[in-house]
């Protein structure tokens, strides 16, 4: 019988772990540290690429913090993401009787494949209205902590049995 309790992660291998994302403020982005654990194959694209990173060589049982860089989280601001629109094309949305757009607003578009594009309004002029298309942490430093409590090597095929 393998001990998987002293296997290393790697690439494929399904993890089973607590996280939690915070601003270097200590504001707490996201977490399920008070919560059931979280469980992925490492490569599958649950996680984005520099949080997969950094797990890469630990086993159950270890514990990790790392500041991340922008380009290694939610990536760098990107200067063409900041869209201008003639204000006509948005009347309806600042004119909205229970929730009018304004600076700070999240407004929705459907991109031309028919997904869902968010963006935050960046200002309101007279004539043209701002929408800033980054994600909403491009640009920031993130603080990641896990707290590994499975690793299944990549040659085995995991099966969830809940009761």
């Amino acid at each position: 019988m393998t001990d998987f309790n002293n296997l290393l992660i790697e690439c494929g291998a399904a993890i089973t772990l607590h996280f939690s994302l915070s601003l270097t403020s200590g504001e707490i982005i996201d977490s399920n540290f008070e919560q059931d654990p979280a469980s992925f194959r490492l490569g599958d694209g649950s996680m984005l690429p520099g949080f997969e990173a950094v797990l890469l060589g630990l086993r159950a049982g270890e514990c990790i913090e790392e500041r991340l860089q922008p380009e290694q989280a939610f990536g760098s601001v990107n200067p063409r993401n900041f869209q201008r629109f003639p204000i006509a094309k948005f009347e309806h949305l600042l004119e909205d009787e229970l929730i009018p757009a304004e600076v700070g607003s999240v407004v929705c578009f459907k991109d031309p494949g028919g997904f869902d594009l968010s963006g935050v309004v960046t200002d309101i002029g007279n004539e043209f209205i701002g929408i800033d298309f980054n994600h909403p942490l491009a640009g920031k430093q993130i603080i990641f902590r896990a707290k590994i409590i499975s690793v299944i090597p990549a040659s085995v095929d995991a099966v969830e049995v809940k009761s």
